[in-house]
């Protein structure tokens, strides 16, 4: 198995993504982790909701993830997306890549959330206290 993609409810265990790229053939692994901070564009943001469309948000993910596997010379990917409502520090998106070489894990990395925040139908409502924001672009 060269990926793992998963859109969950659960909290994202960083332990269990790092175990998913984990090869006798990479030399290194990279990984990246978004978090729910307590600042948005406009205040202070005391927790996040996120909504996909789950089987559309999956597949988009596993074709970024089938590009990043031909395109860059790497051994495993593996993404997790939470949706449900989050606090602030909660993990939102963690990706991790194992390669022979960290250069090409890297830019692998950077592709995944990259692409992710361009094309994959995931959407965050901020909360400002009671009220709720929907937040553009992919931020």
């Amino acid at each position: 198995m060269d990926s793992v993609v998963k859109i969950t409810k659960r909290p994202i265990k960083p332990e269990q993504v790092l175990a998913d790229v984990r090869t006798a053939d990479a030399g290194g692994t990279v990984s990246f982790m978004g978090t729910v901070r307590n600042q948005g564009e406009l205040s202070s943001v005391t927790s996040m909701e996120l909504e996909a469309a789950s089987g559309l948000a999956k597949a988009d993910l596993s074709r970024i993830v089938r590009v990043a596997l031909r395109e860059y010379d790497i051994s495993k990917i593996s993404v997790a997306h939470r949706v449900g409502k989050l606090r602030v520090g909660e993990i939102i998106v963690m990706i991790a890549v194992s390669a022979p070489h960290r250069t090409d894990a890297f830019k692998a990395c950077k592709f995944v959330i990259d692409e992710l925040k361009k094309s994959t139908p995931i959407w965050k409502k901020e909360y400002l206290g009671r009220k709720g924001r929907w937040v553009e672009g992919g931020r």
